[in-house]
């Protein structure tokens, strides 16, 4: 049984990252400069005022190394993934989805520019080289 989940759950994330591939990666490196203040991805990336986000998408929330997350994003998260659903959710109103959390961002209102975002997003492996 445990080994089936395990399939059941790989298959969803091939699935969450693929789906992120809608959007066009270049188009969204240009909106990501919107959030490049606060966060980073690459091969150097390091934390800022929120984490850095090398293998955001999949990835369960509050898990990168050496990052103070806010209690509402810890209590909140438990067992939770940032798959491309929940993700275009926190990009157009982050307030929505952790209301107490710490990113003061707005969010990207244009559907277009969160799915881009995502997709570039998406290229970044957890150490930071891109697929």
């Amino acid at each position: 049984m445990q080994r089936l989940l395990m399939i059941a759950g790989t298959a969803l994330l091939a699935l969450t990252v693929q789906a992120s591939a809608e959007g066009d990666p270049a188009k969204g490196k240009k909106v990501f400069k919107k959030c490049a203040a606060c966060h980073a991805v690459g091969e150097k990336a390091k934390n800022k005022v929120g984490p850095q986000l090398n293998g955001v998408v999949g990835r369960p929330w509050g898990q990168v190394e050496d990052y103070k997350y806010s209690k509402a994003l810890i209590e909140l998260g438990d067992g939770k993934v940032w798959d491309v659903e929940t993700l275009d959710a926190y990009l157009l109103k982050p307030k929505d989805v952790i209301p107490k959390g710490k990113m003061a961002f707005a969010g990207l209102r244009k559907e277009a520019d969160r799915e881009n975002v995502i997709a570039y997003l998406a290229q970044f492996k957890e150490d930071g080289t891109s697929e």
